[in-house]
């Protein structure tokens, strides 16, 4: 019987980034930390970051090695018919101590096209930011191509964005096609799609360390961006206790918010799917199939198809992820 897996997080570096993620996520890992890092991949299916399991006996395979030995039993019968041994989500936690790039991901029918890859919708959840720390997300009203590469070349382009001063327990909905950033001061866990396309259009007169610009994408940013979009992008949602409330629900993932107090069961049974539980807030114990793990923030535990429900206990908040 599989049982709740929790895997080993890969800390990337990046220019925006900074020292917390060592703090809560490198202990045991081998890596500089001299260095900046900006995200932890915590639950990855994307080749070359495969996630390793670190919990239980089937500690040290990877995530693709699970998905082809235990199929449906760990994903979902449809989630292997469409995905195969590819696990759907990748999941992360942000540190962001300084302005990401301004940037779009492509949606599945072009990133097919250009880097047979899926695309890249997104939803993040803040845990913790500065006071007045912001985000920028989809454009304050229909744009038009020119006008957009005409804010590029003066640099302007931050005018034409939505503005959003974040707080921790904000969520935020960014389809695939939307221009958007994250500001300095914010920590966050996003839940997306696997994929890891990116397209810079604008990067604040940046320079790596080596003294160079970093490289622009506008060029491809231009197809992939949708300028007339009326996505609600604000899902902030407060659940009552013990209880869930629907974040999003689209055919690239679902997620819902629980708050729990005590002990809450979550029946899984009817599902035909994995589940992710990232906690968003406090620190909660899970329990299924007599194996109970402890995670605090940014910590996950993905439950397999055939576990039919599971035991949470504690105080605080807790992400729960799946793609039917």
């Amino acid at each position: 019987m599989l049982y709740p897996l929790r895997f080993r997080p890969r800390l990337k570096p990046r220019i925006w980034g900074g020292s917390t993620l060592i703090a809560k996520k490198g202990k045991g890992l081998r890596i500089d930390r001299s260095r900046q890092y900006g995200e932890s991949w915590d639950l990855s299916g994307l080749r070359g970051d495969l996630s390793i399991v670190s919990n239980g006996m089937l500690k040290g395979n990877n995530i693709e090695e699970l998905i082809e030995v235990y199929m449906g039993d760990l994903v979902g019968e449809k989630n292997f018919e469409r995905f195969g041994v590819e696990f759907p989500l990748l999941i992360k936690m942000l540190d962001a101590q300084d302005t990401l790039s301004i940037q779009v991901h492509p949606n599945d029918e072009i990133a097919a096209e250009r880097h047979d890859s899926y695309g890249k919708s997104e939803m993040w959840y803040i845990t913790d930011c500065e006071q007045g720390a912001s985000i920028y997300v989809g454009f304050k009203r229909p744009v038009s191509r020119e006008e957009f590469i005409d804010a590029v070349i003066t640099n302007r382009l931050p005018e034409l964005l939505n503005r959003y001063e974040v707080k921790r327990g904000d969520v935020y909905f960014i389809p695939a096609g939307t221009i958007h950033t994250i500001g300095k001061g914010i920590e966050l866990i996003e839940i997306q799609q696997t994929s890891d396309i990116t397209y810079r259009v604008y990067d604040w007169d940046r320079v790596d360390s080596e003294g160079r610009p970093r490289e622009l994408h506008t060029a491809l940013a231009i197809d992939a961006i949708d300028f007339d979009s009326d996505e609600e992008y604000v899902l902030t949602k407060s659940p009552e206790v013990n209880s869930s409330v629907e974040l999003i629900k689209r055919e690239q993932f679902t997620a819902n918010l629980l708050a729990i107090d005590g002990e809450y069961t979550r029946v899984l049974a009817a599902l035909d799917t994995f589940v992710v539980y990232i906690v968003a807030e406090g620190e909660l114990q899970i329990e299924a199939e007599n194996h109970s793990e402890k995670l605090a923030v940014g910590e996950l535990v993905l439950i397999p198809a055939e576990v039919n429900e599971v035991t949470i206990k504690g105080k605080g908040r807790l992400l729960e992820a799946y793609v039917e």
